[in-house]
């Protein structure tokens, strides 16, 4: 088993070129660095080091080991930093993936009230389009319910919030003065698309198509919602996209107009997957807390019952 603190001992004389160097810097005395290298050495089988006159010189071997070294001991410092949270009675650290449109909308609430409640905890915000939810290290997941979601064992489901998608068009658009339009309507315009990962909300949309008949033509393809609206404000196209999505871009409403679609089994439920292990953190509840109050303000219908 190699010893964390010979391999300190060597990253520091590595990294210092010489023992006496590395010494003054660990608080140590010439004399116990050089038994820690010896040690190290041994331990390992490797020649780490070769005289240099009266000095060390690094051996190739030696920069190689040192590389995964360094990988080790950063997980062995965020290790020892967490044991120092938990003993001390910090709440540590949460790992959140969350959805863009909810990054605008939600995120921002969430952040300030634990910011004031739990002001030592680490927060790691991710953009869940980015990873699709297939990064390990997850503690709270906003994410939108689909039969392709990759599965969370051990991960605690709550549906937040079920919203319809609306077409959004440009202010002088026959569909602009309309409540709502059927999604069938739509068929024979130009769209923009607005996904740039191909995700879950555009084969929802996919699939409420094909049910409708017919195949959407994105003639201009963008890469985020904000882009998309601003083409539809252009003239150029229509899109179509969640209600919550089209609440993030803050358009100028004397340029795109977004109208409920009628008639389709078109929408979304977006979902809460917490950490089992975690459902007794104070930190945790707080989110879902936050959370749930804007989904209620959020949605004008109950949230789905789902299985993810």
């Amino acid at each position: 088993m190699i010893d964390l603190t010979r391999l300190r001992t060597f990253r520091a004389v590595l990294a210092a070129g010489s023992v006496h160097a590395a010494a003054e810097s660990l608080g140590y005395t010439p004399s116990a660095v050089s038994q820690q290298l010896q040690a190290l050495q041994r331990g390992t089988g490797l020649e780490l080091f070769t005289r240099n006159g009266r000095g060390l010189a690094p051996t190739g071997v030696a920069r190689r080991f040192a590389e995964e070294a360094d990988r080790l001991l950063g997980q062995a410092a965020r290790l020892e930093a967490l044991a120092a949270d938990l003993r001390e009675g910090r709440t540590g650290s949460l790992v959140i993936s969350h959805i863009a449109s909810v990054g605008v909308t939600w995120i921002p609430a969430v952040v300030a009230a634990l910011s004031g409640e739990f002001r030592d905890l680490r927060l790691d915000l991710r953009l869940w389009e980015a990873a699709q939810g297939r990064d390990d290290d997850v503690d709270v997941e906003i994410c939108v319910a689909h039969r392709d979601l990759p599965a969370r064992p051990g991960f605690d489901v709550e549906p937040l919030l079920t919203e319809p998608y609306v077409a959004v068009v440009p202010v002088d658009h026959p569909f602009a003065a309309r409540q709502a339009v059927a999604l069938e309507e739509l068929a024979a315009e130009r769209w923009v698309d607005n996904d740039l990962t191909l995700g879950t909300c555009r084969l929802i949309l996919l699939e409420a198509c094909a049910a409708a008949g017919f195949t959407p033509g994105f003639q201009y393809e963008t890469q985020d919602y904000g882009s998309a609206v601003a083409l539809v404000a252009a003239g150029v196209g229509i899109t179509v996209m969640p209600r919550l999505s089209f609440s993030s871009v803050r358009a100028d409403p004397a340029q795109v107009v977004a109208v409920e679609l009628s008639g389709t089994a078109l929408r979304r439920t977006v979902v809460l997957r917490t950490r089992g292990s975690l459902c007794e953190s104070p930190a945790v509840g707080a989110v879902r807390h936050v959370l749930r109050g804007l989904a209620g303000r959020a949605g004008a219908m109950p949230a789905r019952d789902v299985t993810v």
